[in-house]
């Protein structure tokens, strides 16, 4: 899996979103698309990563994702954590509590799911 651009980021998150759709739906669901050829030249990208596939319907191209969210955030936050906190997510909350990013509350929430098991 080949780790995606900002840009590319971004369009992900909104096929993941909207599931099987076209270009101009999901324009609708990002923030700053640019310009509609940016966002379709984007799409043609993803669809070489493998990101996603696409097909005639009528005369549009509908896409959808190939690859979930769930199996981008697994393969790159564990990237994350292993080139920059030692491969210790200790390290990484750690982190984020330095940075004032976590909360107490936060952190409490966190315990109680790990000792429930829990999402």
């Amino acid at each position: 899996m080949i780790k995606l651009t900002p840009q590319e980021e971004q369009l992900m998150i909104a096929i993941w979103k909207v599931g099987e759709g076209h270009v101009k739906g999901y324009m609708e669901h990002m923030s700053n698309p640019g310009p509609y050829t940016t966002v379709a030249s984007t799409i043609k990208n993803l669809e070489k990563k493998e990101y996603i596939s696409g097909r005639l319907f009528g005369n549009t191209y509908v896409y959808k994702p190939l690859v979930s969210e769930e199996e981008y955030k697994k393969k790159f936050m564990g990237s994350v954590v292993k080139d920059y906190f030692s491969n210790s997510y200790k390290e990484l909350v750690n982190f984020f509590v330095d940075q004032k990013k976590l909360s107490a509350q936060e952190l409490k929430e966190i315990v109680k799911m790990i000792e429930g098991g829990k999402k």
